[in-house]
């Protein structure tokens, strides 16, 4: 019978390599995070802004004549500002997140992203969809009372099915991207965290 046979399983597994935590792909996947998240800032600005514009523009060259029309216009762009106001706050939470801070200020940050992201997904957002909702209900007033009852009912309906399609399915889908990006961002930190603290 050979005698070598007699293994120490504790000699063995203290020798073994514990996987220790990436740091520098947990960095990389924040920084791209944090360039994302400034990206879609700017994307938004610009696309709002410039939709605003272009709502100005309508006033100016048309001049509606139905007070409907112009509260219509006032409230859809009074709906972009505020989300945009609110919205903008995240890019100083994003610009504060650099390469000198502690693991557990990385997560403190991305808690805090996370909780305004959630405020944007949910008051801040159905506050917009209905300002929008209204004021282009009241915009379309003027030029729909012109048409049919069908044409009246057909533009309307496809109006409220696209806000619809935007509501329940566009924003649910958004929101489950960005939370997932978030959550597993804040769980491999919290991770780090465990695993430097053990």
């Amino acid at each position: 019978m050979d005698h070598n046979n007699n293994i120490d399983f504790k000699d063995l597994w203290k020798k073994q390599t514990v996987s220790q935590p990436n740091i520098e792909d947990l960095l990389v996947r924040l920084k791209q995070f944090k360039k994302a998240g400034l990206h879609n800032l700017w994307i938004t600005n610009i696309l709002l802004f410039a939709t605003c514009a272009f709502i100005v523009s309508i006033w100016y060259y048309y001049q509606p004549e139905f007070i409907s029309t112009k509260i219509g216009i006032v409230l859809a762009i009074l709906a972009m500002v505020i989300y945009l106001g609110f919205y903008n706050r995240l890019a100083s939470v994003y610009k504060d997140i650099d390469t000198t801070q502690t693991n557990q200020e990385y997560l403190q940050k991305l808690i805090e992203i996370k909780r305004k992201q959630q405020f944007m997904q949910s008051t801040m957002l159905s506050l917009y969809f209905i300002l929008l909702g209204i004021g282009i209900g009241l915009y379309m007033y003027e030029y729909v009372v012109r048409m049919t009852i069908l044409g009246a009912v057909f533009t309307y309906g496809i109006t409220l099915l696209w806000m619809g399609f935007n509501w329940f399915y566009i924003r649910p889908k958004q929101i489950k991207k960005q939370q997932s990006k978030i959550n597993e961002l804040i769980d491999r930190f919290e991770d780090v965290n465990n695993q430097l603290q053990s």
